[in-house]
């Protein structure tokens, strides 16, 4: 009996599997852009757990990231940038707090000058929480480009540009695994691992 070698047949295996996803995503039901693109807007509860790197003109640094989000309130936790042991920052809409990893507590001015000096450049928080959802802040006028599936490749509001690369299937919604943020020389990528909405 003649013996196919084991990489015809790992071949064969990955185009049915290929099939079988295709098959699936094709089934799913297109929302418009529009109607999409409101649904992501209202989503004021959500976490999730990623990996964040970043890289400016002077340095550059990558860190775990887990981002909780209450309403208007953003609760970040990055481990390990710039090798400082990490920061915890709490925005409320209004006003930053940062814990660094020795404890010290800012807030206010002292903190957001703290953030740049850790991070090396100011994250529009109030934004973030919309384009992290795959979706336009609806305070600032955006330029949209979606994709086949109703879903956004790439978002221009202001002097950021922010792409997205992948997505992957949580509670019923498309959400982003990989986005790309650009601004100047600044390069901001985030892979997402987990989604958690409630």
């Amino acid at each position: 009996m003649t013996r196919r070698p084991w990489w015809r047949a790992a071949a064969a295996c990955s185009v049915l599997l290929g099939l079988v996803a295709c098959h699936t995503l094709a089934t799913l039901p297109i929302t418009p852009w529009p109607e999409r693109r409101a649904t992501l807007q209202a989503i004021d509860h959500f976490g999730f757990n990623g990996q964040l790197a970043a890289a400016t003109v002077t340095q550059g640094f990558s860190a775990s990231l887990r981002w909780q989000q209450q309403g208007v309130a953003s609760d970040l936790l990055l481990r390990a940038p710039l090798g400082v042991g990490g920061a915890r920052l709490n925005y409320d809409g209004t006003t930053l707090h940062v814990i660094a990893s020795d404890g010290s507590a800012l807030e206010g001015a002292a903190a957001q000058t703290e953030l740049v000096r850790l991070l090396g450049f100011e994250p529009p928080l109030t934004s973030l929480r919309y384009w992290l959802l795959g979706a336009p802040d609806p305070a600032v006028s955006a330029t949209e480009t979606v994709d086949a599936t109703q879903r956004l490749l790439q978002l221009q509001q202001g002097e950021w540009l922010v792409e997205y690369g992948e997505y992957l299937r949580s509670a019923g919604q498309w959400l982003p695994r990989r986005i790309f943020v650009h601004r100047g020389a600044l390069k901001l990528k985030l892979h997402i691992s987990q989604w958690q909405l409630s």
